[in-house]
């Protein structure tokens, strides 16, 4: 059996569509209300809430966790940490594979079928449970000058972290995993870059409801997969301001 890679991918169907039309919808709703430039801007920016990761070209949906604090040197720019964990569910096919690992995995299914060990209709799947993990740090620019509102933007570099646990559903597909992963598990660390952006909706001086999306590329086990994958995560949670004031 050919080593193949349980990792997922993420595809190109993602966009920058769902944050253009997140930041748009806020802003065009709040346009007739953002008078006033805001009097307080806190040092310490603080953000902790739901995430959601979309990895649409393997049907992959993942939820969960997404954390950030920052410093702000200056009213119009901050310093920060950016740490988002997530999990879920989907399968792994030969599509997504190198073109030699298609090629070495079709001989080796082509000699079980012609020794009538499975039918020609057999088909490969390895179904597995994903965890991700995302590390960023940087800079964000936001501008201040609505009160009811702040929009912002920033670079989104930094570090992933996936561990895939495959499961077997028959003899082909558990012989496939004790060559994956002997002990049960798969994981990889790569970089990804990209941008996101998003708008704090301000209920008081301290406290706003978040919206945001980052979208990025990376490519997790290289030598494995074919290709390099885009993935958008969207994040919405409270969001708190404190500390001194950079305003002033």
């Amino acid at each position: 059996m050919t080593q193949l890679s349980i990792c997922r991918l993420r595809s190109k169907r993602g966009s920058v569509a769902p944050l253009a039309i997140t930041i748009g919808l806020f802003a065009g709703l709040s346009a007739p209300t953002v008078q006033g430039q805001q009097d307080y801007v806190g040092r310490i920016d603080l953000f902790a809430g739901f995430t959601y990761l979309d990895s649409p070209k393997i049907n992959l949906d993942e939820r969960g966790f997404h954390f950030q604090i920052g410093v702000r040197p200056k009213v119009w720019y901050s310093l920060g940490f950016d740490y988002s964990v997530s999990t879920g569910h989907t399968a792994l096919l030969p599509n997504m594979l190198t073109t030699t690992l298609q090629d070495q995995l079709g001989a080796q299914i082509g000699g079980l079928v012609a020794a009538g060990i499975i039918p020609p209709t057999y088909a490969i799947s390895v179904p597995f449970d994903s965890k991700t993990e995302t590390f960023a740090a940087g800079p964000q620019v936001a501008y201040h000058g609505w009160k009811p509102i702040t929009p912002f933007l920033r670079p989104s570099i930094g570090a992933i972290h996936e561990i895939a646990t495959p499961h077997a559903t028959d003899a082909i597909t558990a012989g496939i995993i004790a060559q994956l992963a002997p002990s049960g598990q798969k994981t990889d660390w790569t970089p990804f870059y990209g941008f996101g952006g998003g708008i704090d909706v301000n209920a008081s001086r301290h406290f706003a409801l978040r919206v945001q999306a980052d979208f990025v590329h990376d490519h997790l086990f290289s030598d494995l997969l074919k290709s390099g994958r885009n993935t958008v995560r969207f994040s919405v949670g409270p969001a708190f301001q404190f500390g001194g004031n950079v305003a002033k």
